[in-house]
C-alpha cells in the first residue's frame, strides 16, 4: 500500500492510499511513495496547516461497518472552526452517544475526517491521535475553535 509522510505542527503524519483513495492517516514517519493522490493529500495537509485550506477534497475510503462510515460522513460535515458533541451526532444519526464516541475513536483518517471537532457534553472528550487531548486542543486552536473551550 503506497504511503507518504508529511511533517506538521502536530508531528509527522503518514497517509496511506489503497485503490485510488486515502485509507489511513497515522502519527508516524512512514513511506515516501510518489503517487498523484498522495502528492495531492500532502499538499492539502500542508495547506491546511498553513491556514490556506478549510475543506479537504480527497477521495477517502473508510474500512468498517456502515455505522462507522456514517459517523465519519457526519464528522466530515462539521465546518472548520466549529464543533459538535457526541450527543449532537447521536441525534443526527439516531444512535446512542457512546457508539458515536467509539466510532470517532476508531476514525482511520483523523485530521482529514475531523474527529477532533467532536466534544463530550461536558468536556473535550478523547482523541486517539498521538498526544491525545493535547493534540485535539492544538488542532482546535489552529482552526480557531479553541475559544469555545478554553
Amino acid at each position: 500500500m503506497p504511503s507518504a509522510t508529511v511533517d506538521t505542527p502536530v508531528g509527522p503524519l503518514c497517509l496511506s492510499e489503497t485503490d485510488g483513495a486515502i485509507t489511513g492517516l497515522g502519527w508516524q514517519w512512514g513511506g515516501a511513495d510518489d503517487t498523484a493522490l498522495l502528492r495531492r493529500a500532502v499538499d492539502q495537509i500542508e495547506a491546511y496547516f498553513a491556514g490556506d485550506l478549510q475543506v479537504f477534497d480527497l477521495p477517502l475510503h473508510v474500512a468498517g461497518s456502515d455505522f462507522q462510515r456514517a459517523v465519519c460522513d457526519a464528522m466530515r460535515q462539521i465546518p472548520l472552526g466549529e464543533t459538535r458533541t457526541y450527543g449532537d451526532l447521536a441525534r443526527v444519526l439516531k444512535a446512542p452517544p457512546q457508539p458515536i464516541g467509539n466510532a470517532c475513536g476508531a476514525n482511520p483518517i483523523p485530521v482529514i475526517i475531523p474527529c477532533h471537532r467532536v466534544l463530550g457534553a461536558n468536556g473535550l472528550g478523547g482523541f486517539s491521535g498521538r498526544g491525545g487531548v493535547e493534540t485535539k486542543v492544538a488542532l482546535l486552536k489552529h482552526e480557531g475553535a479553541a475559544g469555545l473551550l478554553i
